[in-house]
């Protein structure tokens, strides 16, 4: 997980799962692959499509609204790192019976629906 830092767009300060935004022409898999890539700095080792989830929310008075593709991804735990400390500020692992207080707001959703999958 990650620490969500001053220059992202909300929720600063909680803990976050990766995640990103298809590009147009850009298949599911290339986009997991390269946002992995893109905020630990590793290759996926192997992957396994968890489901999806509808999120509503409001941000600064603002509705919301996007699909999330979830996915459990295995990677070399040495060879991670935070690769956007601008956006992050620091990663950690955590037990799913001890994770930090301060998660973003849609985790608790994510972590109930998956829970028999993680």
């Amino acid at each position: 997980m990650q620490k969500r830092g001053k220059t992202c767009r909300d929720e600063q300060g909680r803990w976050d799962c990766g995640g990103g935004a298809l590009e147009f022409g850009d298949t599911v898999e290339k986009t997991l692959a390269k946002e992995i890539k893109e905020e630990y700095g590793v290759k996926i080792i192997k992957s396994e499509f968890l489901g999806f989830r509808d999120v509503h929310r409001e941000n600064n008075g603002n509705k919301t609204h996007w699909v999330a593709l979830d996915f459990k991804v295995l990677v070399s735990r040495e060879k991670v790192k935070n690769n956007e400390p601008n956006k992050f500020d620091e990663i950690g692992w955590f037990k799913l019976n001890k994770l930090p207080a301060s998660l973003h707001s849609q985790l608790p959703i994510f972590f109930e629906k998956y829970k028999d999958k993680l």
